[in-house]
């Protein structure tokens, strides 16, 4: 398995669209105030273990500059990323022991509720493309910028999937992979088996569907295949938040490295976003993540080969 990190220059561009944010977390094993946070911030710190990510979002007049550090010496390409007068998009949250539930403080969008996605002209020929979780008229205008990416995927969420569901359903006919959560991809579809939920999503357009279930890993199916993947075994989870975009990150990170989505590439893809975000959950906001190493990911994904692994009777 080689990792993008040490020849960043030679490593396939990922487009990453979404939040960079300062979050306020508290859990029952501890908290933090303004730390990292933002989708488009996890996403591209995941992928840039497997490939070299172009991020673009926004921040204000007191992003700290130590996140900015932070980012570009994980070889994260900040060149889309605006910076607006005015403060940061601010989430303050709390999770009680039921860490698979997130409850919301107060939400501070700030320069995000102006956000507009301006791609420099160097990135609109990025062959990979991970649209995160924002208004799907923002994902449909990065599409219309993008030049017939390779590969493209969208995240959503319940909001959007209730107050602009024909966007949401718009987005999913122009991308290759939908990823959402399993409360999600019921919502949408009106399905209550979540099989039949992720076969009827197909149907809108992408040819991949890959279901998130925290805890419980993830499902993954196109018109001929199904894939589940188990969540890796951890004895001590701190903080959940961004383990999704963390996920998807380097799912699209790995993607972008192989140079192929076949099925098998997929399931790899899958096993890796897992790795990824469990150890994104070992500490809070990105301190595990930038203090990661290639080998401790290599060696999470051998145990998962093992843990998952039996023969036919």
């Amino acid at each position: 398995m080689v990792m993008a990190h040490e020849d960043q220059g030679k490593a396939t561009p990922v487009l990453i669209v979404g939040s960079v944010a300062l979050d306020s977390v508290r859990t029952p094993f501890g908290e933090v105030a303004e730390a990292l946070g933002g989708a488009a911030s996890y996403a591209s710190v995941a992928a840039s273990f497997f490939a070299s990510p172009r991020v673009v979002g926004v921040v204000g007049e007191d992003f700290p500059d130590r996140h900015v550090a932070a980012l570009a010496e994980r070889g994260v390409d900040l060149a889309g990323l605006q910076h607006s007068t005015g403060r940061t998009f601010r989430w303050t949250g709390y999770y009680e022991y039921d860490l698979n539930q997130a409850h919301t403080v107060s939400t501070e969008l700030n320069v995000f509720a102006s956000f507009r996605p301006e791609l420099p002209e160097s990135y609109q020929g990025t062959p990979y493309v991970f649209l995160a979780n924002i208004d799907p008229e923002l994902q449909l205008y990065v599409l219309d910028q993008v030049r017939r990416p390779r590969l493209a995927a969208c995240d959503t969420m319940n909001y959007w999937i209730e107050s602009a569901r024909d966007k949401v359903l718009k987005v999913l006919a122009r991308v290759d992979i939908a990823l959402m959560n399993d409360a999600e991809v019921r919502q949408l579809t009106g399905e209550s088996n979540l099989i039949a939920a992720a076969r009827r999503v197909l149907e809108y357009g992408p040819g991949v569907v890959i279901v998130k279930k925290g805890e419980h890993g993830a499902v993954m199916l196109s018109a001929d295949s199904y894939f589940t993947a188990p969540a890796y075994p951890l004895q001590e989870v701190r903080d959940p938040t961004g383990a999704g975009d963390t996920f998807a990150g380097a799912l699209m990170g790995y993607l972008a490295r192989s140079g192929e989505c076949g099925d098998g590439d997929l399931r790899r893809a899958v096993i890796l976003g897992s790795v990824l975000a469990s150890f994104t959950v070992e500490d809070f906001s990105l301190r595990r993540l930038f203090r990661l190493s290639p080998q401790e990911i290599k060696e999470r994904y051998e145990e998962m080969a093992r843990i998952t692994r039996f023969d036919s009777l």
